[in-house]
């Protein structure tokens, strides 16, 4: 914990060294990490990736972030991961259960975000978690075993998550879709173009091709 602490206040060239060595962590020298507290087992940063100011991310097995890809102010971003001491035993019935989250390029999670990677969270290249304050949560209690349980989340690449949005654990967003602001994501689609929404979400209409968003080669939006 000290030289967590210690490497909170260090210049980022030097911090940037200090967490590779010291944590094994593999930061390109070209990513940088704000004012955050971000200790998970392992951290993969490509050239470009960011983490913004005030985001906590721990008790995960890794995280890893994909070139230009970022993650944005104040996001708390937790699990549990396979490799601390669990005296209560949850997720015992998952042997390959992964604490994990994997942003790709050029995607971007904005800010005030909840994200649970108890279990694995992918989000496809060129995909942003837009608005604020959404929840993916990959954990709950199955309520006919009595049990914790988790399954992952998979947003696919080119796709929009509106504000303040929900996706539990074993759903899909398929990839060049949308998900409607305050909407509710509770289980799997598969058809890419189209918008989804509504608590619960469903297929609401088709995405015209010719929308620009999903055709970027720069995960930067003007």
């Amino acid at each position: 914990m000290l030289l967590k602490i210690v490497s909170f206040f260090l210049p980022w060239p030097l911090r940037r060294r200090w967490l590779n060595r010291l944590f094994g962590f593999e930061i390109h020298p070209a990513a940088r990490i704000g004012l955050a507290w971000v200790f998970p087992g392992k951290l993969i940063m490509k050239a470009g990736a960011s983490i913004g100011h005030f985001t906590v991310a721990i008790h995960l097995d890794q995280i890893s972030m994909g070139a230009h890809s970022g993650i944005g102010r104040g996001n708390w971003i937790t699990g549990l991961s396979t490799k601390c001491s669990n005296r209560h035993q949850h997720f015992s019935h998952q042997p390959t259960r992964k604490a994990a989250l994997d942003v790709g390029e050029y995607a971007f999670i904005t800010k005030n975000h909840h994200i649970d990677c108890t279990n694995l969270i992918t989000i496809g290249r060129f995909a942003t978690i837009a608005g604020y304050q959404s929840q993916l949560l990959t954990h709950s209690i199955d309520l006919f075993e009595n049990r914790q349980h988790s399954a992952p989340i998979h947003i696919g690449e080119y796709t929009f998550v509106g504000t303040n949005a929900v996706i539990l654990g074993g759903c899909n967003l398929p990839p060049y879709s949308v998900l409607g602001a305050k909407s509710l994501l509770n289980k799997p689609y598969t058809e890419p173009w189209k918008l989804y929404g509504g608590v619960p979400a469903t297929m609401l209409s088709d995405i015209p091709k010719e929308a620009k968003y999903f055709s970027r080669s720069d995960g930067f939006v003007v």
